[in-house]
């Protein structure tokens, strides 16, 4: 796994906090489930390609 999408994912984490913060000062906490749940969705987004090369890695290693 490369740094880059350590960081990526890291990022996201920080921009939904701060976005469920502000939308709980506003008084629209129940936004809040929803942003949380779109930040996971783009989090697993973001995961499946490494996810492929893992299956690919371990079906290699499954043939040897």
């Amino acid at each position: 796994m490369e740094i880059d999408v350590i960081f990526r994912i890291a990022g996201i984490g920080i921009i939904v906090a701060i976005v469920n913060q502000l939308l709980s000062k506003a008084d629209k906490g129940e936004y809040t489930v929803f942003i949380t749940l779109s930040g996971v969705i783009i989090i697993i987004l973001t995961l499946l390609p490494e996810i492929r090369n893992l299956m690919n890695i371990l079906k290699e290693l499954a043939e040897l």
